[in-house]
């Protein structure tokens, strides 16, 4: 065997190194086996999870028997081979290439990060030096590895560059800064490919390429356009990938000084990326990728560029007390908040907050107090917080953003199959041949899942993607449903109808496994592909033709979203998703299954950890006598058997009459902002400011933190020790790396002062061991999913998959093999129906309006819109219209327009975009200064009851205004 081709036996293989015997796992290369036996080969083109390339020839070795060295990143040993990685033969050559490669580089330079860990330490002080640009500061002293890899490569062989090679060096390449978070200095570029490979085979984006020919060819983006003007969506997976600093972060330069490495979890969305904060002076300079069980090192432009908000100089460092007579209001980005607040002391402060929140619920009863706790902190927190609520406040009143996400997803799952989580991981979808992504935009939302998806799709799997918009996706889709909006229902039931009518249905599975099929099958009689045609805008045939494709798969996997969710029939389009699946028998399987992306790091956690109001923690009912029970004996007090009011209803409270036992009086809110991702603001905002009393913990001063009465300063993502639960049920532990700034304090210690003040006599101990302490109590809590995760395993694992049992279960990242978590194990259907939105377009509000979030921006953009790199990438607001829109309302992209509902207005400049179709609006809500929120509306999913954020009635005005420059398409 010779060349590049990969052999794969069937077991373990001996062969001989360098007179070893030594042995390498099926599939394995001889450089993987090498390093795993502790030999060092010089490799540059390699890197773990990319395709091995062989195109540095730094790796090669001898092989008895071969004429030629072989490299061995690309080739596997075979039984009783003998290779020689060091004699002289093989190392002669090895030392040629690395010296060639040295011998053109500039005279300094600089590499980021070790991201091999068999090279030796790859930090350099003294970076590249451009004395014409004075991009980097060539004072600092320079140290071993000034070009990375190929540098401590080549001091470890012993390399020196002979002079007459250094005399014809290449000319020198102007680096490209145009990037606001990367630097470009092709200068140092080796050619190795492995941004290439890191682009195009594992994030997909296809902006890398590899441009001509000899010594003209070269590293390009898109058509050889700087870096900042192509299509780079920041992942910065080339900047890890590359091994000299060619593609560098500009965080690093002018100095590679790291003073530690932290291993935590990324704090945006539900994928739950393992990262690593490199600190330096006490602030994190950048982020690294882990190889975490979700992500394999991968990251997306927030988890790899968005940290610098924990430094933000608008952080909360001190307790603040409204000043009397004050107005609540939200003030603009900005505001001076000492005409609001005053500061005080950490006694002073807290002793109102709880003093106030005791009175009320002493004076009014325990239903006069609610609180938000957060889907951004962590587990300990989440239960800490639920249970300071449950026990100290005397109600059920606590909710969370599950609410306003995937509530609507959780109350179907919980009623047909008895579960609220997902069945498989998002990486799963490698064993599935067809893949369902509806109501979702994974390259913005959730984009490390969404390379998953797009691998697939390279290997041959059948993405189909529904959704009213046409998002980046589309591109690796095989069918695109763009259906019409709030046509779910009627499209899933003509999915359905085709199933059973042409006797594509799973017999065993509905035999064995599932009830009521005959009410489902009654219920599709009406909704045929050619009756449903019309109603969503889809051809009856390619409804029939996805139908069949999902039927027959070897394996399908549904994937959602909140546009999915965030309707009124939100709980019957998941009711509708959980029947798909159940009769084609596509759950229970690798590949096939039921997964609603988590918009938020730990909205998964919090929900398990019982921050919802009508459950305990794992899901149990309040209202269940044994689940009452347990939890009355294990807190050691009374507890309330009523169900609490959800987000919406509370502010619903809040603006009762006083005559109202019920009415809302007072609220603890830690780290939401309601003032920003509730519907129709204008009533929420008067709701919070209706409060008698509101506390407010947070590490900005929000929107929500200008209405309260007592603002508390919390401590960010990085500045704590915690776990966090993501997607696919993995519990994953973040660690500390920096302290909280001025006198903000840790949010658990907070939670657990308020409590003390309260009435209650917790007794945790300090931070760390608190936290530890904390876990071990919702650990017994939670017995029935995370009993056989220790914090000690957790410590040493980072990572655990769920339910996991036992101390030596490694987690299931499967579930509902062969039964359901229901009271008669078997998965139980429910027919849904066409329900139309609550608000319709009419002549006075032709448009409709779609909102969600986007790839730079995240939430309520109190973290994102305070990010350097994140800001200077998107820095304004924008509604999105397609094409034929913007020509009838005779206005080009950057014009100014004001967006308008029954509830408010919000002006905003228009976007471009013929993914999103006519006659709709798309906005994301991340912008204070135009609040999409201002103009949805709080209509219920009687189930859920979550709001209906994907659907209302909007009109677009003109603004006789001279249009700006437009932003990018």
């Amino acid at each position: 065997m010779s060349g590049n081709v990969l052999a794969t036996p069937a077991s373990a293989v001996a062969f001989e190194l360098d007179g070893q015997p030594v042995t390498a796992h099926p599939g394995e290369t001889i450089l993987k086996a090498a390093q795993r036996h502790g030999a060092h080969i010089p490799h540059l083109c390699f890197g773990d999870g990319l395709r091995p390339d062989g195109n540095c020839r730094a790796c090669v070795v001898e092989i008895a028997g071969e004429r030629t060295l072989a490299p061995s990143c690309c080739r596997a040993p075979t039984q009783g081979m003998k290779v020689q990685a060091a004699s002289p033969r093989a190392r002669k050559s090895q030392q040629m290439v690395l010296e060639m490669l040295l011998s053109d580089m500039p005279e300094t330079g600089y590499r980021w990060n070790d991201a091999d860990s068999d090279a030796p330490e790859l930090i350099a002080e003294k970076p590249y030096a451009s004395g014409a640009t004075g991009l980097f500061n060539s004072n600092s002293s320079a140290t071993v590895g000034q070009h990375g890899e190929l540098s401590a490569w080549a001091d470890r062989l012993g390399v020196a560059v002979r002079p007459a090679l250094t005399a014809v060096r290449r000319a020198p390449i102007a680096p490209d800064l145009s990037h606001p978070a990367m630097a470009v200095n092709l200068d140092a570029c080796i050619q190795c490919t492995r941004c290439v490979r890191a682009c195009r085979e594992e994030q997909v984006n296809d902006v890398i390429g590899y441009a001509l020919r000899g010594a003209e060819s070269k590293i390009v983006f898109d058509l050889d356009d700087p870096m900042g003007q192509s299509t780079c969506v920041a992942c910065g997976e080339c900047v890890q990938a590359c091994p000299t600093g060619a593609l560098s972060p500009k965080a690093h330069i002018g100095s590679q000084k790291v003073d530690r490495k932290v291993d935590s979890v990324c704090p945006f969305c539900g994928v739950g990326c393992l990262i690593s904060y490199n600190v330096r002076d006490e602030k994190i300079i950048s982020v690294e990728g882990r190889d975490g069980p979700a992500n394999r090192g991968r990251l997306c432009v927030k988890g790899r560029f968005g940290f610098d908000y924990a430094h933000h100089p608008d952080r909360l460092t001190v307790p603040l007390i409204r000043k009397p007579g004050v107005p609540k209001e939200v003030r603009p980005y900005g505001a001076d908040w000492r005409d609001t607040f005053r500061e005080a002391t950490w006694d002073e402060a807290l002793d109102l907050a709880a003093g106030a929140l005791k009175t009320l619920r002493d004076t009014h009863g325990p239903k006069a107090l609610a609180g938000f706790g957060s889907a951004k902190g962590s587990n300990e927190e989440a239960y800490l917080f639920q249970k300071l609520v449950r026990t100290g406040f005397g109600s059920n009143n606590v909710d969370h953003c599950t609410r306003l996400c995937h509530a609507s997803s959780v109350a179907a799952l919980l009623e047909g199959v008895g579960s609220g989580a997902v069945s498989n991981p998002v990486n799963d979808v490698e064993h599935a041949e067809l893949i369902l992504v509806i109501g979702s935009n994974p390259t913005g939302n959730h984009p490390v899942a969404a390379t998953w998806m797009k691998n697939a799709a390279k290997r041959g799997a059948k993405i189909v993607l529904a959704d009213p918009r046409v998002t980046d996706i589309a591109r690796h889709a095989w069918r695109t449903l763009q259906f019409k909006a709030d046509s779910d229902v009627a499209l899933l039931n003509a999915l359905i109808y085709t199933v059973i009518e042409e006797g594509l249905v799973d017999e065993s599975f509905i035999k064995n496994r599932a009830n009521n099929f005959e009410a489902l099958k009654e219920n599709i009689k009406g909704y045929s592909p050619e009756a449903m045609a019309p109603v969503c805008g889809i051809a009856a045939e390619t409804l029939r033709e996805v139908a069949r494709a999902f039927a027959t798969s070897r394996a399908s996997m549904i994937l959602w979203g909140m546009g999915v969710s965030q309707h009124i029939h939100g709980t019957d389009n998941a009711r509708c998703l959980i029947a798909l699946c159940a009769v084609t028998g596509q759950i229970g399987k690798p590949g096939a299954g039921l997964h609603p992306l988590r918009g938020q790091n730990n909205v998964q956690g919090a929900s398990d950890a019982g921050l919802i109001p009508m459950m305990f923690p794992n899901y149990q009912r309040v209202d269940n006598a044994g689940a009452h029970a347990w939890f009355e004996h294990f807190w050691g007090t009374r507890l309330d058997d009523t169900p609490g009011y959800t987000v919406v209803e509370i502010m619903r409270k809040a603006l009762a009459d006083d005559s109202d036992p019920h009415k809302v009086r007072g609220m603890y809110i830690l780290g939401e902002n309601p003032a920003m991702s509730d519907p129709d603001l204008n009533h929420a905002r008067h709701a919070l400011a209706s409060l008698q009393h509101l506390v407010a913990q947070d590490i900005f001063l929000t929107e929500t933190a200008w209405l309260a009465d007592v603002v508390l300063p919390a401590s960010a993502w990085p500045e704590k020790t915690g776990t966090a639960s993501n997607t696919d049920r993995m519990v994953q532990l973040g660690r500390r790396a920096l302290n909280p700034p001025g006198d903000a304090r840790p949010d658990l210690w907070i939670i657990q002062q308020m409590a003390k003040r309260m009435g209650l006599a917790w007794d945790y101990a300090g931070e760390e061991s608190g936290v530890a302490a904390v876990f071990e109590e919702m650990r017994q809590a939670m017995h029935a999913s995370i009993s056989g995760i220790t914090w000690e395993r957790l410590e040493r694992e980072s990572s655990v998959t769920y339910p996991c049992l036992t101390a030596d279960d490694p987690g299931q990242p499967i579930v509902f093999k062969e039964t359901f978590p229901t009271p008669t194990g078997r998965l139980q259907l429910v027919p849904a129906r066409v329900i139309p939105a609550a608000e319709q377009p009419d002549a006075d509000y032709p448009l409709v309006l779609i909102t969600g979030r986007q790839l730079e921006h995240w939430h309520t953009g109190s973290m994102t819109r305070r990010s350097a790199v994140l800001d200077a990438i998107e820095p304004m607001a924008t509604a999105s219209l397609h094409g034929d829109e913007l020509s009838r309302l005779g206005v080009a992209a950057g014009a100014l327009v004001g967006i308008r509902s029954r509830r408010g207005m919000v002006q905003v400049r228009v976007r471009r975009d013929d993914g999103t179709p006519r006659g709709t609006v798309f906005m994301p809500f991340a912008y204070a200064e135009a609040a999409a929120n201002l103009l949805t509306h709080a209509a219920l999913d009687p189930f859920g009851k979550i709001p209906e954020f994907k659907y209302c009635a909007v009109a677009v005005d003109v603004l006789h205004e001279a249009p700006q420059v437009a932003p990018a398409a």
